[in-house]
């Protein structure tokens, strides 16, 4: 009678390592070695150890290739950002990035540059190399259009509240982290309190002013149209807008920026025409990117965690494409309070 080798012995005679024999040496079945490969296991941590440690002694080597063909897949995922010079799309990338390669997955990265027939091309284009499902970094194609190519396509939006068959989406609370910003200029005494609008087109833009002019009016303040300068996400738009603040004549004390590379853009403004942050002015971003720790001064901002919907939005496709409902949402809004805000000495 032949006796059964062990999985340790076969792999040290040098034979193929198979997913089976990785599962017999962790004590657990097949299929869950295989979704713990693919990230959508939901297990135990000493499930989840068992076989990372199985694969460790046996040197398993998985094969994406085998692994996509026999489920029908190309382990690929379509990413539609906006724009991947910026920043905060780049930070979410990486974390989107992070969490595919783990599972097996190749992201393919494609702009939309805020173009709703530019997504719609990008969506073909990624649809002709098979991809297993799809990422939309928010973007400007409809809600209805993108609930038809989820009803084929396995589908993650970032930036809305939309609900349909084969789509996920995550919001973060725009409109709360605005409001945070700007109450926080209000205890500080500031009343004449100036905003840098990002694009109206943009959901978060339209949530962040909302916030804004809530806040003042929770305050007894009227929001004065003078006050609100129109911008478009850019650090050059941060910049004009406090140029024509300043040109207008408007009293201010303090700036809240609907993004930090418009704030960045506004400190620019203040300092060319002679005025400090915070002494003269205090000034507010939001997004907390890299750059906000290490400007001069260190700017107060609203902290959207970018790496994290990155992170995710790629976990709650996974789910998708393991025929589960996504159970994610993102974290709420906190405000970074750092040296480009101080309480008003008189007047404001």
């Amino acid at each position: 009678m032949r006796s059964k080798s062990s999985p340790a012995r076969h792999a040290a005679s040098g034979g193929k390592v198979t997913l089976e024999m990785v599962a017999q040496h962790s004590g657990v079945s097949p299929a869950t070695v295989s979704r713990i490969l693919n990230g959508t296991a939901v297990v135990s941590d000493e499930k989840r150890e068992a076989v990372d440690r199985a694969i460790a002694e046996l040197g398993f080597v998985p094969n994406p290739i085998a692994r996509g063909l026999a489920g029908g897949r190309t382990l690929s995922v379509g990413v539609i950002t906006q724009a991947i010079d910026s920043p905060f799309y780049g930070v979410a990338l990486r974390g989107i990035e992070e969490v595919l390669d783990k599972a097996g997955y190749i992201p393919l990265f494609v702009s939309g540059h805020w173009d709703a027939d530019e997504e719609k091309r990008c969506i073909e284009v990624l649809r002709s190399r098979r991809v297993d499902g799809l990422i939309v970094l928010t973007g400007r194609l409809g809600d209805a259009e993108l609930g038809k190519v989820a009803k084929t396509l396995p589908t993650v939006i970032t930036g809305r509240v939309l609900k349909a068959p084969g789509l996920y989406s995550l919001q973060f609370d725009d409109f709360e982290g605005a409001r945070l910003a700007t109450e926080h200029l209000l205890q500080l005494g500031h009343r004449r309190i100036a905003f840098i609008a990002g694009d109206p087109v943009h959901p978060d833009a339209v949530e962040r002013l909302r916030g804004y002019k809530a806040a003042l009016q929770a305050a007894g303040l009227k929001p004065r149209a003078a006050l609100q300068l129109q911008g478009s996400f850019i650090e050059e738009s941060g910049r004009e807008a406090v140029q024509r603040l300043l040109a207008s004549g408007e009293p201010f004390s303090a700036i809240f920026a609907a993004n930090d590379q418009m704030a960045f853009g506004a400190a620019l403004a203040l300092y060319e025409h002679g005025l400090r942050v915070p002494e003269d002015v205090s000034l507010v971003g939001f997004d907390d990117l890299a750059g906000a720790t290490h400007s001069i001064p260190p700017l107060t901002t609203v902290q959207q965690p970018g790496l994290e919907m990155g992170r995710l939005a790629a976990s709650s496709l996974l789910q998708l494409l393991a025929g589960e409902r996504p159970k994610v949402t993102l974290p709420k809004p906190q405000l970074v309070v750092r040296a480009s805000t101080r309480r008003m000495v008189a007047g404001g």
